[in-house]
């Protein structure tokens, strides 16, 4: 299947090309996948089936102007090149009728790249009874989807890039019969049974803990342990007015006190951008190839911003190849010295928080971040889970948590995944350390 769409997409990228004027440039984007699919309720399958989907995304550009247009890939050669060429048609007409855009970046370069990582994953008859059979009489809830997914880029300079993976990603809750929750992901390439198993042993332990009554914590400044999937939820904010140049030249960026010098975080936290995991395409939106590694965030202080064509042609910068949202792809923070079985330990008396959600930017010019507990969320003394909690709403300066209060980071990162299947399923996500705050805020 993999052959079929890259052999297509190159005929439809060649057909595209031979129609155009003098004048014009495109680009082309390509998003596909051939997955299996299985929704679970109550430890029971509600919905399976298999998806095998392919699309593209045209940008005509001519006269310092952008028009897109999108459309399926029907794996008929001949329809597909039909589709092309109606399409840039259609867009030529319409590019008259935009306004002038002086920081258009129209395609360059000859960068050429084909990456392409078989997996191991489940077969699709065994999906049901592997994933099931382990939690049988739990009220097991969620998501498999596994296959492969592809990315391709074309356009009119000659450059070509493909990326296909085979992956999976597993998502989901085990909840108590009174409604609370504890969440779960387990991704890869690779399904390993005994990875299952002790994540389902984890869950499982967090269930029998939150069937206590939960506790209200009055709201205050914490000592906090957040555990990779919440700081995963926190390094996220960093694509929403952080590391972009862009947001910083504008005056909308988080770290614009770390940029100037005025605010520091803390010298055990190091963010940088890897893409040596192979989890994600290193090329853009407009075929360049982003660095292997770039660091963000070393020991506390900001090193680098991630930094598009349009960004670098607006405001007189050099791009490294980011993406035009200009967030991170592929984010990776450093571990630190806390081994993840003392964490409780560690924490003494105070608050072990598994997950977040709702989190927004409270005041973006000072790097307050607002947000929500979710699910598995404890109160802690001396080393032990006393009960679970009631949800609390956290309001907390990055220039804190990651900044003068944080405590430590765990000597091991956690792999959490993009889960998302809006119109297509995610690639990659973060990889992270749990990690120990003292004053954590909460405020109501």
């Amino acid at each position: 299947m993999q052959q079929d769409w890259e052999s297509g997409f190159e005929q439809v990228a060649g057909a595209i090309a031979h129609s155009l004027q003098n004048d014009e440039q495109f680009t082309l984007s390509l998003v596909g996948e051939h997955s299996q699919f299985m929704r679970v309720n109550h430890a029971r399958v509600r919905q399976i089936g298999s998806v095998e989907d392919c699309s593209v995304t045209l940008q005509l550009m001519g006269n310092q102007r952008t028009v897109s247009q999108g459309f399926s890939l029907t794996g008929d050669a001949a329809l597909d090149q039909q589709a092309a060429q109606a399409a840039v048609e259609e867009l030529r007409q319409e590019l008259g009728q935009v306004p002038a855009d002086p920081y258009q970046v129209v395609p360059s370069g000859s960068a050429i790249s084909r990456e392409v990582y078989p997996g191991e994953l489940l077969p699709a008859e065994a999906v049901a009874a592997t994933v099931l059979e382990p939690v049988q009489g739990l009220d097991f809830t969620g998501l498999y989807a596994g296959g492969q997914v592809v990315r391709g880029y074309a356009d009119s300079a000659g450059q070509r890039h493909w990326f296909a993976t085979d992956t999976f990603a597993l998502d989901y809750s085990i909840f108590t019969a009174d409604g609370q929750a504890v969440k779960g992901a387990l991704a890869g390439n690779t399904w390993d049974g005994d990875t299952y198993a002790a994540k389902l042993a984890e869950s499982t332990l967090q269930l029998d803990r939150l069937a206590q009554p939960p506790k209200s914590i009055p709201r205050g400044s914490y000592r906090t342990y957040l555990a990779p999937a919440a700081i995963a939820d926190i390094i996220a904010m960093f694509s929403w007015g952080g590391v972009s140049e862009a947001a910083l030249q504008q005056g909308d960026s988080a770290l614009a006190l770390l940029q100037r010098g005025e605010k520091q975080l803390s010298p055990k936290f190091t963010l940088e951008e890897n893409f040596s995991r192979g989890a994600v395409p290193r090329f853009n939106d407009l075929g360049e190839i982003a660095p292997i590694q770039l660091p963000l965030i070393q020991q506390g202080k900001l090193v680098n911003t991630l930094v598009s064509s349009r960004t670098a042609k607006e405001y007189g910068k050099e791009s490294n190849g980011a993406s035009s949202g200009e967030g991170p792809r592929s984010p990776v923070v450093h571990p630190g010295h806390l081994d993840p079985a003392q964490a409780l330990h560690a924490l003494d008396t105070g608050l072990y928080l598994s997950n977040l959600h709702y989190l927004n930017w409270s005041d973006r010019p000072t790097g307050r971040i607002t947000g929500m507990t979710r699910y598995a969320c404890f109160w802690v003394e001396h080393g032990e889970i006393v009960a679970p909690i009631e949800n609390l709403r956290f309001d907390e300066s990055l220039y804190h948590c990651l900044g003068d209060r944080l405590v430590d980071l765990t000597t091991t990162v956690e792999f959490i995944p993009e889960v998302g299947t809006y119109g297509h399923r995610s690639v990659g996500g973060s990889w992270v350390p749990g990690c120990l705050v003292d004053d954590f805020t909460y405020t109501l």
